[in-house]
């Protein structure tokens, strides 16, 4: 089965939009392209459903139901009960409530674990319980690949360890962890797992029990919808953890760790990426399924898409002397988030390829620690190509052409 990408790119109206015209798009990790579904849902609830959701009369019902069917329909396409997932202002904001509530969980000489490898979103709000008087252990990437060794994590394992953060692929190295056999090794320890699967979710939606993260974050407006976070929790460790919400609503899963008031507009229209995760297995698939199935095969299709169109530019960026690739040269270890050191100024390299219709970004991309840690100067950066599956292989090539006009 191959992905058709003129359907794709038809559910996109960026594709249409003159300004973007001539213009291939490749920093995809710091937000997506909006697909027209979730455009559409967010522009009839602010047109027709912009009221206090839940009220009896008719407009508060739809307003209401809208934002539910956006819970249930996602919960169910990565295999969770309802009540399990919810949404916040961000990931970061999704995490900082997280770290509070681990504050007000944990005793004296507990442990925790983060890595070097993420995101600051997903170490920082952590690494700052140190200060309340936990222990905070560091799980260090290999300095040269950036990959992160399980036999290390297994040494940094006790009974003093109550959680493991790491995230399901970094932002700047681009390698997938093995988040299954990860979660297995921090549940056979008695620890739980907080899986940042932000850089990794735009390119398929995972099911969280099957990978057996106990906790699981992404971001809405990286997975072609609204600025929300949207979090997972499951339900043994969720109605464990110490109530964030209104103690009135402490008997609800999904409004435990949700302290201010949602934006009900943008969660209504998450429901619009559920529409198009539909759309594209229908338009590619004539079996019926569950929605988890229908994920999994839509998954499948993004990940073939984007491992063909990955390795001739990894291949062309390993011969480049100019260029240090971080992470895997093999596209089937990684996602197509794709950073190189340069000689250079990455932010200035950046600015040398836009004439040329190239959208990237150059910088640290809050990846600090995992720069440093692979001897690399935050202040210099990486230059980060990033892509998804609505990126053609001519836009590859442009950007290929590009980098050989301007490295």
């Amino acid at each position: 089965m191959q992905l058709d990408l003129d359907f794709v790119r038809a559910q996109f109206p960026a594709f249409e939009e003159p300004t973007l015209k001539g213009q291939a798009f490749f920093e995809n990790a710091g937000g997506s392209y909006t697909c027209k579904p979730v455009i559409d849902r967010l522009f009839r609830y602010y047109h027709s459903r912009k009221v206090q959701p839940y009220a009896p009369y008719a407009a508060s019902q739809l307003a209401g139901a809208e934002m539910d069917e956006a819970r249930e329909r996602l919960a169910a396409l990565m295999g969770v009960d309802t009540d399990e997932l919810s949404f916040g202002p961000s990931t970061t904001q999704n995490t900082y409530v997280l770290a509070q509530t681990f504050r007000q969980y944990m005793q004296a000489g507990d442990a925790i674990i983060v890595t070097n490898q993420d995101h600051e979103a997903n170490t920082g709000p952590w690494r700052r319980l140190a200060e309340e008087g936990f222990e905070v252990r560091e799980w260090q990437i290999d300095p040269d690949t950036g990959h992160l060794n399980i036999a290390d994590l297994e040494n940094l394992l006790d009974d003093k360890v109550k959680l493991v953060c790491f995230p399901h692929c970094s932002n700047v190295v681009g390698e997938i962890n093995d988040v299954a056999s990860i979660c297995k090794t921090v549940r056979a320890h008695g620890a739980y797992s907080c899986v940042d699967g932000v850089s990794y979710a735009p390119h398929g939606f995972v099911n969280v029990d099957e990978i057996g993260a106990d906790i699981y974050l992404f971001s809405a407006y990286k997975t072609y919808g609204p600025h929300q976070g949207i979090m997972v929790i499951r339900r043994g460790v969720g109605m464990e953890l110490p109530n964030q919400g209104h103690y009135f609503n402490a008997d609800r899963l999904y409004k435990r760790f949700t302290p201010a008031g949602p934006d009900h507009a943008q969660i209504a229209a998450c429901a619009g990426m559920a529409d198009y995760l539909d759309q594209l297995y229908a338009h590619h698939f004539k079996a019926d399924a569950t929605p988890s199935q229908r994920a999994a095969a839509v998954h499948g299709l993004m990940r073939d898409t984007e491992t063909a169109r990955m390795q001739p530019l990894l291949d062309y960026l390993g011969q480049k002397n100019s260029a240090r690739l971080l992470g895997p040269s093999q596209a089937a270890a990684r996602a197509p988030t794709i950073a190189v050191e340069l000689k250079g100024n990455a932010e200035a390299a950046a600015a040398k390829l836009a004439p040329h219709g190239i959208m990237a970004g150059g910088g640290d991309f809050y990846a600090v620690r995992a720069l440093k840690a692979q001897g690399i100067d935050p202040d210099k950066g990486v230059l980060r190509l990033s892509f998804v599956h609505y990126t053609s292989e001519a836009e590859i090539n442009k950007l290929i052409a590009a980098l050989d006009a301007t490295l």
